[in-house]
């Protein structure tokens, strides 16, 4: 069973910085795209940034993009999303997604975590 667990949500004010990490119980991560979306209220699901296999290549969304960093440790199954300069519209649930098509950066989910907050303050 693959789980995907986040962690390093909560709140923060304008201009602050947060790292998201999201652990993955998958014995073959190597073989696995990853990538965070996010979903604000009353707002559909938007893919933020992704990360090719061996995290040669990356993709982030046009609103993130000199603010947000993602990488992954595929020693310690775990993919990262640093997020500087947050602005209140950065507010969302933020998800960690696997797609097995390895060398996608535009994630195509197979598998979801939970998701985890993400508030920030004006």
């Amino acid at each position: 069973q693959v789980q995907l667990v986040e962690s390093g949500g909560g709140l923060v004010q304008a201009g602050g910085s947060l790292r998201l990490s999201c652990a993955i119980s998958i014995r073959t991560f190597n073989n696995y795209a990853m990538g965070w979306f996010r979903q604000a209220p009353g707002k559909e699901r938007e893919l933020v940034a992704g990360i090719s296999w061996r995290g040669d290549t990356t993709y982030y969304a046009d609103s993130v993009k000199g603010r947000f960093t993602i990488s992954r440790d595929n020693a310690r199954n775990t993919v990262y999303l640093q997020m500087n300069s947050l602005k209140p519209e950065d507010t969302a649930v933020y998800y960690c997604a696997a797609d097995s098509r390895r060398y996608n950066t535009r994630i195509i989910p197979d598998y979801w975590g939970q998701g985890t907050q993400v508030t920030v303050s004006s």
